[in-house]
């Protein structure tokens, strides 16, 4: 398993929306305890908004690749200069071993505990438990009793409420989108309003400072 050092603890996932309003939720996490954002591919233009945002932001918050399925995607992505790439499948060897060769880190999904062991001996750098909500925290917990510590982050209904359940269970990572922020604020670019749901966000986590 390949050692993971300084990874976010929370990222934001941003599905579906055009860059402007990506734009505005990385301008609004400057600075905040909020330090990477995932940019799915199922989003328009995807790799043109990941761009884009890493050339003005990639020096201040890590910039990833979400809904990442296949080797050109992931090719696509680690062109584009992303920190990360994530799926909420498992990925081929072919594609975690690129991503180990260009310094991305890898987060393949799986639910069972065979697809997280072997994601994981095939070289996944964080396991993405998906969709996390419908198994409950308890099952992080009931997963790493006989397999002990894994890098696993949760995502999937995932929000400021729940969150700290998973990670007294064992999550050491989250991704969020919806759990955080108010769509429509995205939707229209209210930085005010974006930055209050982070500072309401950032007291619900034990950061571990």
């Amino acid at each position: 398993m390949t050692v993971l050092t300084n990874f976010p603890k929370v990222t934001v996932i941003l599905r579906g929306y055009n860059y402007e309003s990506v734009r505005a939720v990385v301008r609004a996490m400057r600075g905040t305890k909020l330090q990477s954002v995932e940019i799915t591919m199922n989003s328009e233009g995807a790799i043109d908004i990941i761009k884009k945002i890493v050339s003005e932001f990639g020096d201040e918050i890590q910039v990833g690749a979400g809904t990442v399925l296949t080797l050109e995607q992931a090719k696509a992505c680690i062109d584009a200069n992303v920190k990360f790439i994530l799926s909420p499948t498992m990925l081929s060897r072919e594609i975690l071993d690129y991503c180990t060769k260009h310094k991305v880190v890898s987060v393949p999904g799986a639910l069972s505990p065979t697809e997280i062991k072997q994601s994981l001996e095939d070289g996944a750098n964080i396991v993405k438990i998906f969709p996390a909500a419908r198994l409950g925290a308890k099952y992080i917990q009931d997963i790493s009793a006989p397999l002990g510590k894994m890098p696993l982050m949760v995502v999937g209904g995932i929000n400021a409420e729940n969150v700290e359940e998973y990670f007294k269970a064992g999550a050491s990572y989250a991704g969020i989108g919806s759990g955080i922020f108010d769509k429509q604020d995205v939707i229209t670019c209210n930085e005010e309003a974006l930055k209050k749901q982070i500072e309401y966000f950032e007291t619900k986590i034990n950061w571990g400072e």
